[in-house]
């Protein structure tokens, strides 16, 4: 391992990459703690404390705890995955993202400046209800004085709070597209990974402090590493499972030269979707708790608040059935059997056994819904296993959620994809990567 790192220290450019990547990283942590003028730190953390199970709580996980302290990057990088959603989804049924999508490089950059003005128009909106949201919170008691969350005398806070807001988050996304072009990985993901990894240190000391005061026993912690290594395993082999279907293209003769004539292959991911279907469905079943909130004197939304409380059967029953329809619905917006079988018989290609154009799209169409469905069940048992584990061992959720869920795999999926690019500049300059001995599909030998 030491000689690996060695071998990225020396090459310049990767180290560089590197180096910048976690300078940016810093300054998104630092970000992350400096709160909107005008708010009461303590105050709005102990504000919080009855939001943590609604639409908020995705929030601050995905901000890495600053949409609970109310600081600059509260909305975290949100917007801007709002609106790339929104733009994807756009590019299936609007003809003019469908021609965007297909102009090449100057389409892909005219798709990046009309998500930009969305994240814009996202971020205000939200920044605005959020400042109203924080003026409306009641006065709560911190240690023995009542404090409020924004003082009754300070005149403009909304305008403040929506321009320090969207001002975040608009800074936050050029940090992340800095780390796209000059450092190393995925800048966007790896900003909300950064965010779930900073919780980490937290639940350790949390941990140690229950050892110690003898409400766990370290057989128990042991038993749980186990666990998270099962499970990290499984993950990694179901993100990077391919079905691979064979191509065949002929031969074509130009002039004197014979192009074609190779065999290569479609790799059908097991999780084409990726993390995207439990944040759909995480994000829908935040809906009725969050709606809760503001009948609180209500019966039946008491009840509605209940059933869909972390500790209930039904809300991870739901939650599980809707990870199944998500992923069937975001690979079929991800991947286009029509457009691939047009694309291979364009060019001459052709799957052995199958005829060119709509056969081909049926055929691949009948390999991704099969395999699809192993994926499909994967994620949702990786999104209630938390919940296995707070039955079985009784460990409380923000524990629970490192081992599965959407924690687990944006953590183990970004790295995975971060590593592949530094692997790959290994490779490049003729050394040996992390991977040599592993079994990681992507890898590209030089």
């Amino acid at each position: 391992m030491l000689e690996k790192f060695k071998n990225i220290m020396s090459i310049p450019e990767l180290r560089k990459r590197i180096g910048f990547t976690l300078a940016i990283l810093i300054i998104v942590r630092l970000g992350a703690h400096v709160p909107v003028p005008g708010i009461n730190v303590d105050a709005i953390s102990e504000a919080f404390k009855q939001y943590s199970n609604t639409l908020f709580g995705l929030y601050d996980l995905f901000s890495g705890g600053a949409f609970q302290k109310a600081t600059l990057f509260a909305l975290g990088i949100m917007p801007y995955i709002s609106s790339s959603i929104i733009i994807q989804l756009m590019g299936v049924v609007v003809p003019y993202f469908q021609r965007l999508q297909k102009e090449g490089e100057e389409g892909r950059k005219k798709i990046t400046q009309i998500t930009r003005y969305g994240t814009v128009l996202i971020s205000t909106l939200q920044a605005y209800g959020i400042s109203v949201f924080l003026e409306s919170l009641d006065s709560v008691t911190v240690g023995n004085q009542l404090m409020q969350v924004v003082p009754d005398d300070f005149a403009g806070f909304r305008f403040i709070a929506v321009v320090s807001l969207v001002t975040g988050t608009i800074f936050i996304m050029w940090l992340g597209e800095q780390i796209t072009e000059r450092g190393i990985g995925n800048g966007i993901s790896l900003i909300i990974m950064i965010g779930i990894v900073a919780r980490i240190p937290m639940m350790i000391l949390t941990e140690i402090d229950l050892i110690q005061n003898d409400l766990r026993g370290p057989l128990t912690e042991v038993v749980l590493m186990g666990i998270m290594v099962v499970i990290v395993g499984f993950v990694v082999l179901i993100t990077q499972g391919t079905r691979k279907i064979p191509v065949q293209y002929a031969k074509r003769v130009v002039g004197r030269k014979v192009y074609g004539g190779q065999s290569t292959h479609i790799p059908m991911r097991v999780n084409t979707a990726g993390v995207m279907p439990i944040i759909f469905a995480q994000s829908i079943m935040f809906l009725p708790t969050t709606v809760a909130t503001f009948f609180s004197g209500s019966s039946f939304f008491d009840g509605v608040n209940r059933l869909f409380s972390f500790d209930h059967w039904f809300y991870w029953l739901v939650f599980g059935i809707l990870i199944v329809f998500f992923t069937y619905f975001y690979t079929a917006i991800a991947f286009n059997p029509q457009e691939v079988a047009d694309n291979m018989k364009k060019h001459g290609g052709f799957i052995p056994g199958i005829r060119p154009g709509k056969k081909t799209s049926e055929f691949i169409d009948n390999i991704l819904t099969r395999v699809t469905l192993p994926g499909s069940f994967f994620l949702a048992f990786v999104a209630v296993f938390p919940f296995i584990l707070m039955q079985t061992m009784d460990v409380n959720y923000s524990l629970a959620s490192f081992f599965g869920g959407t924690s687990l795999l944006i953590i183990v999926g970004v790295a995975l994809d971060t590593l592949q690019q530094v692997e790959s500049h290994l490779l490049m300059r003729h050394y040996d990567g992390f991977l040599k001995k592993g079994k990681i599909r992507g890898r590209r030998r030089s």
